[in-house]
């Protein structure tokens, strides 16, 4: 019987290129994590630090430096970066040379809520605690305020973070009981009266009409209350 060398050949190789494969993947998931790499993405990188990051991690896995690759459940660290009120999103990953990456988009505030409970509202409308490393320079919320009642106030904010005028000008936003709007200028006496947040649009650019006019006619201080409420109408009450 004539043995068929090349089949053989071919077996043998098979057997040499699974065993490596083994013994490389083995090798591969015993490898111990090297030190924690946090990188931040997006604007708003100021108000969590990359220590607060790895203590996290430590946190919920333990030291992680030195820790066999194998043992590592990257979901569930993500999970607990993303539970951080600090934190919008993260991505963790290990890379080939063992080094745990953690990639981190923070919040970014748009307002401050000073009642009784000091807090920033996020861009998403959510809680998002004060930072000990940055305080931002976002307009003041004040007034009856619960984190289960923030709709009307966030969509104000909201629209102040895309509007130039209001960016510039709006220093505060006041709810009272029953959840009527009012906002404080910079350098201005009078209070300006939204009522709710139905035809903002127009009702702010009927606020930028008599803020113009006044300023032209440097009138702005007669006014102590600027009611919008109506319908194609600025109200003015004098001083």
């Amino acid at each position: 019987m004539q043995i068929n060398w090349n089949y053989i050949k071919m077996g043998l190789l098979l057997t040499l290129v699974g065993f490596l494969f083994a013994f490389a993947s083995n090798r591969n998931a015993s490898r111990v994590v090297m030190q924690p790499n946090v990188k931040f993405v997006g604007e708003n990188n100021l108000y969590i630090t990359d220590e607060t990051v790895s203590k996290l991690l430590i946190q919920n896995f333990g030291e992680v430096k030195n820790v066999a690759k194998e043992t590592l459940d990257l979901n569930e660290l993500e999970n607990a970066l993303k539970s951080n009120p600090m934190i919008k999103n993260a991505e963790v990953y290990l890379a080939v040379n063992g080094t745990l990456n953690a990639e981190v988009e923070q919040k970014t505030p748009i307002a401050r809520v000073s009642t009784n409970a000091s807090y920033y509202i996020d861009s998403d409308g959510k809680y998002m605690p004060l930072s000990s490393n940055y305080s931002a320079r976002v307009p003041l919320v004040t007034g009856f305020i619960e984190k289960n009642n923030l709709a009307e106030v966030y969509t104000v904010a909201k629209k102040i973070t895309t509007d130039d005028f209001l960016e510039k000008h709006v220093i505060e936003i006041h709810q009272s009981k029953d959840e009527k709007i009012f906002l404080k200028l910079r350098q201005c006496n009078f209070l300006v009266q939204l009522g709710d947040t139905k035809f903002l649009d127009k009702k702010i650019n009927n606020l930028k009409a008599f803020y113009q006019k006044n300023l032209k006619e440097h009138t702005l201080k007669n006014y102590s209350k600027v009611n919008l409420q109506f319908d194609n109408q600025v109200v003015c009450t004098k001083i």
